[in-house]
């Protein structure tokens, strides 16, 4: 699955940086998490790992926040697009840092892309100093304003390689836990554009070709229309 998932991000990286411009739905996210994570601090950062950078995004905003940050994915054609800080090719699942490096790691929707959340929270709980804080943020989907499920009348499931549920729960095995969720309100075609990043539209056709995954999830998604609510979970743990 690893392979398969970071063959999906190299193929992603145009679409990806197109969304970002279009929506700055990961910009937000990384904020977010990053003031939650800072509320629940011993201090102010000085360093943080941004863990499954992608192409910096979320590194620019903890950038802003520590004095060194370090951005990490298992992407190369990724991290090339990182600029804000340096860049570690490297997986979650054996982070290449000595035991408490950091004050602070941050899994900006990255988490529930790896198939066991339980060893990289275990790895991120190696690195982080004594009272540092670990966050995620996790996709809980999308629903009308009835409060139903947009994919429930389309006969295909958004699906992550990891549930929520998972990856909260490796972290309450490893941390002290708060969790919450955001609502954002967003559009039918901004659900069409997130879908049109190759490794999203897996989410919908993991064992399609990019072209043509892609050209079904557009094709799926196009009775979409109006505006619609978006909703992500996030955790922050405080290592013990």
């Amino acid at each position: 699955m690893k392979s398969i998932v970071r063959t999906n991000f190299e193929d992603s990286v145009s679409a990806y940086a197109a969304y970002e411009r279009r929506t700055g739905r990961f910009t937000a996210l990384a904020r977010l998490l990053a003031a939650e994570m800072s509320a629940r601090a011993n201090g102010p950062f000085d360093s943080v790992l941004d863990a499954g950078s992608g192409t910096g995004v979320s590194t620019n905003i903890f950038a802003e926040r520590s004095r060194w940050t370090v951005a990490l994915d298992f992407s190369r054609e990724m991290l090339r697009e990182v600029e804000s800080a340096p860049r570690v090719e490297a997986d979650f699942d054996h982070l290449p840092f000595v035991d408490g490096s950091f004050d602070g790691v941050a899994f900006t929707a990255s988490l529930f892309l790896v198939p066991d959340p339980a060893i990289a929270t275990r790895e991120a709980a190696r690195v982080v100093r004594s009272d540092g804080v670990v966050g995620a943020v996790a996709p809980l989907g999308w629903t009308n304003t009835d409060g139903t499920d947009i994919f429930d009348g389309l006969a295909r499931e958004s699906r992550s390689p990891t549930g929520v549920e998972d990856v909260e729960t490796a972290f309450e095995d490893e941390f002290a836990v708060t969790a919450g969720t955001w609502r954002f309100a967003t559009t039918a075609e901004s659900v069409r554009r997130f879908h049109a990043i190759p490794a999203m539209a897996a989410r919908l056709y993991p064992k399609l070709p990019v072209e043509e995954r892609v050209a079904k999830a557009r094709e799926l998604l196009d009775s979409l229309d109006g505006t619609v609510e978006q909703r992500w979970r996030w955790i922050v743990g405080v290592a013990v």
